[in-house]
């Protein structure tokens, strides 16, 4: 695999992830998704991640950016009913504000990245957070800033991997998710990628807190039988190359540089 080639694309990506999943009140916070869903359709990673990828592009058509946002607080943020966690210290370890907030925050310190407080409230551990980190940090490589390739490493192997691992499950499984769970089924698709990508093994099955426990096997049998018939993620990479990088799907960063 030729890793440059497929920079371009891993930004798209982890930049439509972090416009799905960053926390914002900004009205503009969807823009761009609808262009980089048909940069993404064009050429998917696999045939079922495809499909999911038309299904929010279908979504959107029938119920606008504003669907999307009704949809994203009864999954994250309705208070009378169960709401899915977006750090990555709960999933560790069943806690808000733990370790691996920790952990990202040593790793911003190693760049020149910081959470603009005034436009981003989530910890740096959350979901929509590492996803717009892991965009910047791909920017900085591909402008020749090479010291972000090792931090890009080491974000993904010791906290992204795991946390979709356990996030995305839930996700998928959320009784409000529709577009969302979709785009349960893109993330993990891409998470298989970067994997390949960074050769960062699956993690082991661990027990999850209590609050999020019996999603995960039922989402991976699921999704296990949706693409039983694509072919390797090593084989897209041709595909991957394809996506084109766009301006306008670049992230709500809430990201600041010094």
């Amino acid at each position: 695999m030729n890793k440059e080639s497929v920079n371009p694309a891993r930004s798209l990506y982890y930049g439509f992830l972090s416009k799905m999943l960053v926390f914002t009140t900004a009205t503009d916070r969807y823009d761009g998704v609808r262009e980089a869903l048909d940069a993404m359709i064009a050429n998917p990673l696999d045939t079922n991640s495809g499909e999911a990828l038309k299904e929010i592009r279908e979504f959107i058509d029938a119920h606008g950016y504003a669907g999307l946002v009704e949809e994203y607080d009864e999954i994250f943020h309705n208070p009378e009913r169960p709401v899915i966690r977006t750090t990555a210290s709960f999933y560790h370890e069943g806690v808000e504000s733990g370790r691996r907030l920790l952990e990202v925050r040593n790793f911003l310190a190693k760049t020149r990245i910081r959470r603009d407080e005034k436009r981003y409230k989530e910890p740096e551990d959350s979901a929509g957070f590492l996803m717009t980190f892991m965009h910047e940090l791909i920017e900085m490589e591909m402008a020749g800033e090479e010291s972000s390739q090792n931090i890009a490493h080491c974000l993904f192997a010791e906290v992204i991997n795991p946390f979709l691992e356990d996030f995305l499950p839930n996700l998928y499984e959320h009784d409000r998710a529709n577009a969302y769970a979709s785009l349960a089924v893109v993330a993990y698709a891409f998470l298989e990628f970067e994997r390949i990508y960074f050769q960062v093994p699956r993690p082991r099955p661990r027990e999850l807190p209590v609050e999020q426990e019996g999603a995960g096997c039922e989402f991976t049998a699921d999704l296990e039988a949706k693409r039983r018939e694509s072919n390797r993620l090593k084989k897209v990479a041709d595909s991957l190359v394809q996506s084109c990088s766009l301006e306008d799907a670049a992230p709500e960063s809430g990201i600041e540089e010094v």
